[in-house]
């Protein structure tokens, strides 16, 4: 794999690519964390997207290995461990080759897509989940805030969206230690639109 696009990519953003072997050794050291279905990972300058795929395909193999013998439970869960996946790029053509990168590797997961649905759900997911914007600032391309959504799967087929701002999900750490880390989340932070709840078709129609 080439660790850079070219000399010149590299001196206007300083962007080189984490070779796969050293990304499995990173994500070796948060080993439990990344191989969690419901554990939600940031990357705040996803590049291409070589640690979440790498993340993406250690928690399909936990999928796997729990929901595998249920094509319906497999292909659920699966969709939910790619909505704990969330990444900021600031280039377009490499925000668009991480969601491509994503995309293929869940649809290699859960096999053959009768209807197209699981394809067009999951893109839809990967729009909102990679943001072509700037993490420092915390504003998205073109202005505005960074928003993203927290996905819940209900069971039974359906899921639940919640968006909120980026820079209020940032916050959320500064509670711990604090008066105020025995209140509920929901008591503190104020989701800027709540979805109902969601099928694979809702998803992909919306």
């Amino acid at each position: 794999m080439k660790l850079t696009k070219s000399k010149q990519r590299v001196a206007d953003h300083g962007e080189v690519f984490t070779p796969a072997w050293a990304v499995e050794d990173m994500l070796d050291l948060v080993k439990a964390e990344s191989e969690r279905i419901d554990s939600r990972f940031l990357e705040p300058a996803c590049g291409s997207g070589n640690f979440l795929v790498a993340v993406l395909r250690r928690k399909l193999r936990t999928v796997d290995t729990r929901h595998g013998r249920s094509q319906f439970e497999k292909r659920h869960y699966g969709l939910f461990a790619l909505m704990c996946i969330y990444g900021i790029e600031m280039l377009p053509d490499n925000a668009e080759e991480c969601r491509r990168n994503l995309h293929d590797a869940f649809m290699n997961f859960i096999g053959l897509d009768e209807d197209g649905r699981w394809s067009r759900a999951t893109r839809k997911v990967l729009a909102a989940n990679i943001i072509q914007g700037d993490a420092l600032t915390m504003t998205a391309y073109g202005g505005g805030a960074i928003t993203f959504p927290e996905w819940g799967y209900l069971g039974k087929g359906k899921y639940q969206r919640r968006d909120f701002d980026y820079d209020n999900l940032t916050q959320r750490a500064s509670f711990e230690g604090t008066l105020w880390e025995h209140l509920e989340e929901g008591d503190i932070f104020t989701p800027t639109r709540t979805y109902p709840q969601m099928t694979v078709q809702e998803i992909a129609s919306e």
